[in-house]
């Protein structure tokens, strides 16, 4: 049945879950005070471009516009994937993220100035990490990431699969 749905729909999908996920990141720290690390940012920044390539998705029709959103789009994910592994194993573990590739990357885009309630990073990686439900944060990121990546692996090898 889920095999069946168009294109489109399964970017919606993913659009939908890329800025839930955002929403519940700032919902938890607007509300519960459950204030980001760079890392954390980070993969705001990666569900977003994820969102914004999702929408592109939706209105670019043809087999090369699914081939070209279906890769962004895993890439994207994979780079979301490593980035929430990487702040449990490596990042929780150190007092500081100042300068880390993370910090680098919003630094530079100026998203930390141009958006700080979204975008600036509040805490240390060591104090950012908590737990959802039992399991730490990065964790449900990771598993969002990965949802994601298989979504968009199987919307690109579906579209190779196509006849000419």
């Amino acid at each position: 049945m889920l095999r069946n749905l168009p294109a489109p729909r399964w970017w919606l999908l993913v659009a939908a879950t890329s800025l839930g996920a955002v929403a519940l990141a700032l919902v938890s720290q607007h509300m519960y005070g459950m204030q980001p690390c760079p890392w954390c940012v980070l993969q705001r920044l990666i569900f977003t471009a994820i969102a914004l390539v999702a929408v592109l998705g939706i209105f670019w029709r043809g087999a090369a516009a699914t081939l070209a959103t279906a890769f962004t789009a895993s890439l994207l994910a994979s780079a979301g994937v490593a980035a929430a592994l990487w702040q449990h194993f490596v990042a929780a573990a150190t007092a500081s993220c100042n300068q880390t590739l993370a910090d680098k990357i919003i630094n530079g885009l100026g998203l930390d100035g141009l958006l700080p309630d979204v975008f600036e990073p509040r805490a240390s990686c060591a104090d950012a990490a908590v737990n959802l439900l039992g399991l730490p944060y990065e964790y449900w990121s990771l598993a969002l990431f990965v949802l994601i990546d298989l979504i968009a692996a199987w919307l690109f090898v579906s579209q190779l699969r196509k006849p000419a």
